[in-house]
């Protein structure tokens, strides 16, 4: 596993965010068989960086398999990032760093929290996480009140935060209509330098988050089935090739479309399985799995996909 501190060049390029495939027995163990197939499949793609968090479903994963997710994260080959996350309640956070100490991961992302807080409460938890355990973190924005319903006040500690180091990158992944026009975002650029800030919502607002924002880098769940086809497209950003970029990125919605309408986790989980790259098993609560109806109609969708990678390695 690469430890190398995380830095700004670190953020540009593409993240995996992968599923956690589990056995079909009793409790559903993690498949760490399975999870070595898929890493392998994402790393032969040509991406690098794997961050664990909601598509793994680690805001219910329990302590003793946080230990063991950490255990096989760290076994991989030196190449490759491996980002776990932490959370989402801060007396959990302190739980998992005795499990994080002996890794030495150069940093870990901070899961989004629904309960009750505020800027200043969530700023003082974040900063004893990291004075205690010597990680830095990723901070998620999922929806604008993370960091309270103060939105400007939440963006100020998240600037004093990456200012400080205890935070050395954001995951932005507020989900806008138009992602061109975003007021929280402007407001966090105006605060951050846009290097710390990585697009975090998977390929469908990657062109214009990287062209008309600068951001230096995106996140991908479906990019877990083609890691090709999203590096293409992150390569294609970075060269301003806009036209070629877009004809990859249109090879991703059908499956982001499906996603997007039952659960971008939950579909994703089944995507990989569908597509034959490991059997990812089943899903522990509390989400469910998707219907008899909706495996039929996403298999070709993920195969289809699956497809589009392997032409790409066999041309």
């Amino acid at each position: 596993m690469n430890r190398s501190p995380i830095t700004v060049d670190t953020l540009r390029g593409v993240f995996a965010v992968p599923p956690l495939p589990r056995q079909q027995a009793p409790g559903a163990p993690i498949d760490f068989a399975e999870n070595r197939k898929l890493v392998d499949h994402i790393a032969g793609g040509g991406v690098t960086r794997l961050l664990y968090g909601g598509n793994a479903f680690l805001y219910h994963i329990t302590l003793d398999e946080f230990g063991q997710l950490l255990d096989f994260m760290s076994g991989v080959p030196d190449n490759l990032l491996m980002i776990p996350s932490v959370g989402p309640s801060f007396g959990r956070m302190l739980d998992q760093i005795a499990l994080l100490k002996p890794h030495r991961f150069p940093t870990v992302m901070m899961l989004p929290c629904a309960d009750p807080r505020d800027a200043k409460g969530l700023e003082f938890g974040a900063r004893e996480f990291v004075d205690k355990s010597g990680v830095p973190l990723i901070l998620y924005l999922k929806d604008e009140p993370n960091f309270g319903t103060d939105l400007d006040a939440g963006l100020d500690a998240v600037a004093r935060m990456v200012a400080d180091k205890y935070c050395v990158g954001i995951k932005y992944a507020v989900v806008r209509q138009r992602p061109s026009e975003d007021r929280y975002l402007e407001g966090l650029l105006k605060r951050v330098d846009k290097s710390y800030v990585i697009s975090g919502i998977g390929e469908r607002p990657a062109i214009v988050h990287m062209r008309e924002w600068g951001l230096p880098g995106f996140t991908t769940g479906s990019g877990c089935v083609a890691p090709e086809l999203t590096q293409r497209l992150f390569e294609l950003n970075v060269a301003g090739k806009w036209d070629e970029a877009e004809a990859v990125r249109q090879m991703f919605i059908p499956l982001e479309d499906l996603r997007d309408s039952w659960g971008p986790a939950r579909v994703l989980h089944a995507a990989v399985d569908h597509a034959h790259i490991c059997k990812t098993g089943p899903i522990r609560p509390y989400i469910s799995e998707i219907s008899a109806e909706q495996h039929q109609q996403l298999a070709p969708v993920a195969r289809q996909l699956r497809d589009a990678v392997m032409e790409g390695r066999t041309a």
